[in-house]
């Protein structure tokens, strides 16, 4: 499978050597098992001889189904692998900024309250500077006092309004010095290094992604974000494990299904004349070792006789 769907130059070559390997190892396997299940035996005892391939059967249906479910699903993986790179590289972020705040709180703190005050000055002067154009203009309100003119009112309004935005420019300088020092800090610690990927960078991420990240992928498309779990994908990719598995299970459920025929009887005669022939040797092997045993004292006896008969007393 990997040979078929890897697209290289010689993968052609190569998944049909490796295919016949496996079909003559997988076809020997299954001869040789399901020729061994004895028919003449009980049906719980046939289940029991062809249990060993049933699961092996399972096992590699379960493997083998893995590589053409990569490629049916092709399109989802690719687009499953973007979103968990780019979920990745959005913790990654986070985790670098929270372990940034945690390390320059102070100086962020520091910032935050420069930027708040700057914004209150602004939301100031900006309220002054209409009070000032009231207080010229003459028209009164109960923070004016309606004479038209530049008086010494407005000179006064005036005197305060440039002291604010003298001071407002202090605060900015003092936020860009502040800012320009967090800039260094986060180059210095990566943080600007760390940048999501663009489509084109994505795709080539995706493109070079190994058989384990699509693998995990794969089984992301078996449930949704909520981590609810998505029954049209959850079912396809199990039909189609389940048929590889059936696939590979049908020679030992054919003959576990089939009735005794000619081949069970023929060879539950062969054995049935093996063992008499075994039996039968046995028994002669038992007889000869008997009968030499027999000849062998018979010699001894004769032996010890006649030298006891030629001894002189």
């Amino acid at each position: 499978m990997y040979f078929v769907f890897s697209g290289g130059k010689a993968a052609i070559l190569y998944s049909l050597l490796f295919g016949l390997v496996w079909g003559l190892a997988i076809f020997n396997m299954d001869r040789y098992i399901v020729s061994s299940i004895n028919k003449n035996s009980s049906a719980w005892k046939q289940l029991l001889q062809a249990t060993p391939r049933i699961l092996l059967a399972i096992l590699i249906g379960i493997v083998i189904s893995r590589p053409l479910e990569l490629k049916i699903f092709d399109k989802e993986i690719r687009d499953q692998l973007k979103v968990t790179y780019l979920n990745r590289q959005r913790a990654n972020i986070d985790t670098l900024n929270i372990a940034f705040e945690n390390k320059y709180g102070i100086e962020l703190g520091k910032l935050n309250e420069l930027k708040t005050e700057r914004d209150s000055l602004e939301s100031t002067i900006k309220s002054d500077r209409l009070k000032l154009s009231l207080e010229t203009f003459g028209d009164k309100t109960p923070e004016t006092s309606g004479i038209v003119g530049y008086g010494p009112y407005a000179k006064r309004r005036q005197a305060d309004l440039d002291k604010q935005e003298q001071y407002l420019d202090t605060l900015r300088a003092t936020i860009q010095q502040q800012e320009a020092f967090i800039q260094q800090r986060k180059q210095f610690d990566g943080l600007l290094d760390e940048k999501l990927l663009t489509g084109a960078q994505l795709d080539s991420v995706v493109n070079i992604a190994g058989f384990a990240n699509r693998n995990e992928a794969l089984g992301d498309l078996k449930y949704n974000t909520d981590g609810s779990e998505n029954e049209t994908n959850y079912w396809a990719i199990t039909f189609i494990m389940l048929l590889f598995i059936f696939f590979e299970c049908l020679p030992v459920f054919v003959k576990l299904m089939s009735a005794r025929d000619a081949y069970d009887i023929d060879i539950q005669n062969m054995q049935s004349v093996n063992m008499h022939r075994s039996t039968k040797d046995r028994d002669a092997e038992i007889e000869i070792i008997d009968e030499v045993h027999n000849t062998r004292v018979q010699s001894g006896i004769e032996k010890a006789k006649k030298e006891y008969t030629e001894t002189p007393y």
